[in-house]
């Protein structure tokens, strides 16, 4: 079992720079406490992400630590041009000395995509045709392609990155068919499920892994990301939780309350009582949340524990001492 930190970078208070400043603190915490990735979301337009660029986020987290592995969960791909992301890509990969963890996605919200001028619907088609670009930029010499939304003719790659063919690709799933396809092309992936629906995705997951003859020891990780606050007490963690929580939901719904609409999939609810029930939310003493995290691990079947440490309203001080708990009195059980 490894862990990682999984970042909207939701908005914390008026005071961006010491939101960024905090941030980055805490995320040199991660590392010294042995976790093994950092993954930042990308949102636009929306307090939900407070670093729309990724990459200049992730530029100082390279700087800032030595060892931890770190990258987007996800690049929101139709939004950029694959030349452009191909050398971001190539320069965080070198600049960390081959420690980028590639997430690569469309964009789950259409008013963002739509915002830049993209149209939702040919979100699909222009997503996998601008991976293909990409692949090939990371992989090739020189980078001919011509389809539907790019065209290229021998353009030379003057970037690569550490790491070969490609650093390793993670992509957030939501539905059980897809672990067949992310099997194949063996993409480490986060289940965005209640741990029982990801217990189904991982179980099909390593049977399509396994029917491609592929070794267990090989096998990519597959993870479930929850709200995780441990303080000395249930009460104290699970007060500071609700306070969180309820912010950084309503940083969730906010461009679809927005524009009138409801989240097209209500994968969490909505009032805190029925998220810590459901285990979208962890919060307590550190016994609580080992005890709480090894049943629902199991039930997943996963190999990677995503924790939201830092979220809503949170202080630097709440954060770092879940992360001081977390380390000492429940990684080591798990």
């Amino acid at each position: 079992m490894k862990f990682g930190v999984f970042d909207h970078m939701d908005r914390a208070g008026a005071n961006l720079g010491r939101q960024f400043d905090e941030r980055l603190k805490l995320i040199e915490l991660y590392e010294r406490a042995g976790f093994h990735g950092y993954h930042l979301a990308e949102h636009h337009a929306t307090p939900l992400g407070m670093a729309p660029s990724p990459s200049v986020f992730l530029a100082a987290v390279a700087q800032r630590t030595k060892r931890l592995r770190f990258g987007p969960l996800v690049y929101t791909v139709n939004l950029y041009h694959p030349l452009r992301l191909i050398d971001e890509i190539c320069m965080l990969d070198q600049m960390s000395g081959g420690r980028l963890e590639l997430g690569i996605g469309r964009g789950i919200s259409p008013y963002e995509v739509g915002y830049y001028g993209v149209d939702p619907a040919t979100g699909p088609e222009r997503f996998a045709e601008a991976m293909e670009v990409i692949m090939k930029g990371l992989t090739e010499k020189r980078l001919s392609h011509e389809g539907q939304y790019f065209t290229f003719k021998d353009v030379p790659m003057e970037m690569h990155p550490v790491q070969q063919p490609h650093p390793p690709l993670w992509y957030g799933a939501n539905s059980l068919e897809s672990a067949d396809r992310l099997a194949k092309q063996a993409c480490n992936t986060v289940v965005g499920m209640r741990a029982d629906g990801v217990g189904q995705f991982s179980a099909r997951y390593r049977a399509a892994w396994k029917a491609l003859g592929r070794d267990e020891k090989d096998l990519p990780l597959i993870g479930l990301s929850r709200h995780v606050v441990v303080g000395d007490t249930d009460r104290e963690a699970q007060s500071a939780a609700k306070r969180a929580f309820a912010l950084w939901y309503d940083a969730l719904i906010h461009l679809w309350r927005a524009h009138g609409v409801g989240l097209p999939r209500q994968m969490i609810p909505a009032e805190f009582e029925p998220a810590l029930e459901g285990g979208y939310i962890i919060a307590g003493s550190p016994s609580t949340v080992r005890d709480r995290l090894k049943k629902d691990n199991e039930i997943a079947g996963i190999n990677y524990c995503l924790c939201r440490l830092a979220f809503g309203d949170l202080s630097f001080e709440e954060s770092s001492r879940s992360v001081e708990l977390l380390a000492k009195e429940v990684m080591p059980a798990l």
